[in-house]
C-alpha cells in the first residue's frame, strides 16, 4: 500500500510568496546544491547529522551528485521528494524541502514526514509558514510529524 493517496497529482512546482519557487531536486543541480550545501553545512549536520550522517564535512562535488540522483530516482517513483528551492531562473538553489513517509513508530499515526532548510532565515521563516499549509492543502495530508 503507498503512503500516496493514488489519486495525488505530486506537484512539480510551487510559487513562494518570497518569488522563489520550489520543484523536484535534480543530478544536474549538483553545481547550484553542492555550494548551498556546504555554506551552512554545519547548521545542516546539526539539524540532520545525526540521524541522516549529512553532510559530512568531506563531501565531495560527486557525492553530493551521487546523492541527488539518488532523490531524483526517488521522486520518480513516488518513493520520497525532496523540492529544491530556487530563483527564478533556477541559477541558485536556497534551500530544500524533504516529504517522506512515516518511517517508525515514533511517527505513528502521521500521513508523512516533514522538514526543510534555507541559507537565509528570512526565507527559512517563509518555509516555515508555507510548507505546512501546502502539505495540506496541496498534498491532502492531515498530520504530518514536521522533523526536525
Amino acid at each position: 500500500m503507498s503512503w500516496l493517496r493514488d489519486d495525488l497529482e505530486v506537484p512539480e512546482r510551487a510559487q513562494l510568496p518570497t518569488g522563489h519557487h520550489m520543484r523536484g531536486i535534480r543530478e544536474s543541480d549538483v553545481d547550484i546544491d553542492f555550494p548551498a550545501v556546504m555554506s551552512v553545512r554545519e547548521k545542516l549536520w546539526a539539524k540532520y547529522g545525526e540521524a541522516w550522517g549529512w553532510p559530512p564535512e568531506t563531501m565531495s562535488y560527486e557525492q553530493d551528485k551521487k546523492d541527488l540522483k539518488h532523490h531524483e530516482d526517488e521522486i520518480a517513483a513516488r518513493e520520497t521528494f525532496n523540492y529544491a528551492v530556487l530563483n527564478e531562473h533556477e541559477s541558485a538553489l536556497f534551500g530544500c524541502v524533504y516529504i517522506d513517509p512515516a518511517y517508525d513508530e515514533s511517527h505513528a499515526g502521521a500521513d508523512a514526514v516533514a522538514s526543510w532548510w534555507a541559507v537565509d532565515p528570512q526565507l527559512e521563516a517563509a518555509l516555515d509558514e508555507f510548507v505546512p499549509r501546502w502539505l495540506e492543502d496541496v498534498w491532502g495530508f492531515r498530520a504530518v510529524k514536521f522533523w526536525p
